[in-house]
């Protein structure tokens, strides 16, 4: 049940039989069908079963009801012949036209921002994340006040005969909202905080952090557990993962790198989500590297890039800036396109020395992808001439676990290696030696 859970009148149901509404005004770079199929894979990660899915070509959307008149009676009809409980019109809906729309359809009604909320809700597995997710809906919820009260002009009475009528209901509710979300601030700022500490605890180490972002549903929790051997969440589902979670693991030449999953982005990812999950997306702004999973078999892969990058630059990280932090681009789900398609694919990424093509799930590709990041980790380390005698097998070892053997040459009684490592690595052997 999702933090926000209203009563079961009032609430979304498991199970609950839904139509897919979409208000196309013409201005989005997606195409139609990909934007239905995607608002019915985020009802479908909640249990909402999509019964129909409807485009509406709306030039001119109606303040009362968004959708022109015989649209509505459109969608009416079809409630009824379908059985619908509740309607998802993938677009924002004023609280009015939210009412209105109920009124008329004679179904509960949520649009696309309340529906990634309440997935957002039921997701959420850590204390933070629960308070991230409360406080956003709350944001939501606060200018929503004239719906979900049917007795806003109920006064609640003053003391004594001189007392004055008192608040209103929706003073007292807003009232309440406010100091919540003040609240919720406080004790995320204190996350943030410690989230600080650790981050600058991490940097006094001599381990690079690389942080996973992407598209929900490109393979991030698959990819994360195939370079990591841990067991996050991974489905086919959007939204998956909702905390973000850490491990470090080792690459070629780099003894340990801390590795970031991330919450999923999608396009037009709500305000009050961005907001509120700043402290948590904090992580990729300290990465020393983005690695940005992308499914290269979706229809819409470059729109999705486009919304990644759009999502990025509202938590402070342009990667089109100079001295931005590092994007490389992992193109995930390869075994999904067809033989023509994968060719072109693989011509286009071999012209690149910043994608790596790959499948998470068979791990075709997964071993060049470690190494192009191990490449962009290390390609500022210097390479170093350093002779040893083959009987010293420990600072041998140390080596090749620390560095990347470049060249090794018997001379006489000594090794030569040519190795590349950095600057702590180097001073880190010197000591040892």
């Amino acid at each position: 049940m999702s933090v926000f859970q209203r009563s079961d009148d009032d609430g979304l149901a498991r199970g609950a039989r839904a139509i897919v509404a979409l208000p196309d005004t013409g201005r989005s770079r997606r195409d139609v069908d990909a934007r239905l199929e995607e608002a019915a894979g985020l009802a479908e990660a909640i249990g909402i079963e999509v019964v129909e899915k409807l485009p509406f070509r709306v030039r001119q959307p109606k303040p009362a009801t968004l959708f022109g008149s015989g649209q509505v009676e459109q969608l009416a009809t079809a409630v009824q012949q379908d059985e619908a409980e509740l309607v998802i019109v993938d677009s924002a809906v004023t609280p009015v036209q939210q009412r209105n729309l109920e009124d008329r359809l004679k179904a509960k009604v949520i649009d696309r921002t309340g529906l990634i909320l309440e997935i957002f809700g039921e997701r959420a597995a850590t204390a933070e994340g629960r308070l991230q997710v409360e406080l956003a809906h709350l944001d939501y919820q606060a200018g929503r006040l004239v719906r979900s009260w049917t007795h806003l002009e109920r006064q609640r009475g003053g003391f004594g005969f001189l007392g004055g009528p008192g608040e209103t209901q929706i003073e007292a509710d807003r009232r309440m909202i406010r100091d919540r979300m003040a609240k919720l601030r406080r004790e995320l700022a204190e996350v943030s905080r410690t989230r600080g500490l650790h981050r600058d605890r991490r940097k006094r180490a001599p381990w690079p952090v690389v942080g996973l972002v992407g598209y929900t549903n490109a393979g991030k929790s698959t990819l994360f557990n195939r370079l990591t051997g841990a067991d996050v969440m991974a489905e086919d589902l959007l939204f998956a993962t909702l905390d973000p979670t850490m491990r470090q693991i080792s690459l070629p030449g780099v003894e340990k790198v801390i590795l970031s999953d991330t919450v999923g982005f999608v396009s037009d990812l709500p305000t009050q989500l961005v907001a509120a999950f700043r402290a948590t997306l904090e992580e990729v702004t300290a990465a020393d590297l983005i690695l940005h999973v992308r499914d290269i078999a979706h229809p819409d892969s470059e729109m999705q890039k486009t919304d990644v990058e759009e999502v990025l630059r509202e938590i402070g990280i342009d990667i089109s800036a100079e001295g931005s932090v590092p994007v490389l681009e992992a193109w995930n789900k390869i075994d999904l396109v067809s033989d023509e398609l994968r060719t072109e694919i693989v011509g286009e990424a071999a012209r690149r020395d910043d994608v790596a093509v790959l499948s998470a799930i068979s791990g075709e590709g997964v071993e060049a992808l470690r190494a192009m990041v191990a490449a962009h980790l290390t390609r500022r380390n210097q390479v170093r001439t350093i002779r040893l005698s083959p009987s010293d097998g420990a600072a041998i070892a140390w080596l090749h676990a620390h560095g990347d053997i470049v060249e090794r040459v018997e001379e006489g009684a000594f090794i030569r290696f040519e190795v590349r490592m950095s600057d702590m690595d180097w001073g880190r052997f010197e000591a040892r030696i």
